[in-house]
C-alpha cells in the first residue's frame, strides 16, 4: 500500500484539529529532512550515521533525479551535458546502464 493511500484513509477518521496538525508535523518534518540534505555530507558506508543518512534521505523523498550527487561509499560522475554518458562509463570501466540517475544504486564495474 501507498503511503499517500494509507494517508488519505487515516485522515478521515480523526477529528479536524488533529488532522491538520498531523499534516503540519509531517510537512515541516519533511522540510526539515529536505533542508539537512542539502547541507549534510555523505557519511562513509561504513559509518554509524549511514543508516540516519539514508532514513533523511527517504524522508526527504530525494531518489531518482532528485537523489544527491554523493551518496555513502559514491561519488557522482560530472560530465559535460553534450558529453555521451556510455562512452565516458565506458572509459571508467563502468556498466553503462548502471551509471543511469533512475538506476537507484552506485555505478557497478564492468564484468
Amino acid at each position: 500500500m501507498d503511503w499517500t493511500t494509507l494517508f488519505q484513509t487515516v485522515l478521515p477518521y480523526l477529528p479536524a484539529k488533529y488532522a491538520g496538525d498531523l499534516v503540519s508535523i509531517l510537512t515541516f518534518l519533511i522540510a526539515a529532512a529536505a533542508l539537512a540534505m542539502r547541507f549534510w555530507k555523505p557519511p562513509a558506508l561504513g559509518s554509524k550515521l549511514a543508516l540516519l543518512y539514508k532514513a533523511l534521505s527517504a524522508l526527504a523523498q530525494s531518489k531518482g533525479w532528485n537523489t544527491n550527487a554523493y551518496q555513502p561509499d559514491a561519488k557522482a560522475l560530472m560530465i559535460p551535458a553534450d558529453a555521451s554518458r556510455t562512452i565516458e562509463a565506458v572509459k571508467l570501466g563502468l556498466d553503462p546502464a548502471s551509471t543511469h540517475p533512475k538506476s537507484g544504486e552506485p555505478p557497478k564495474p564492468t564484468a
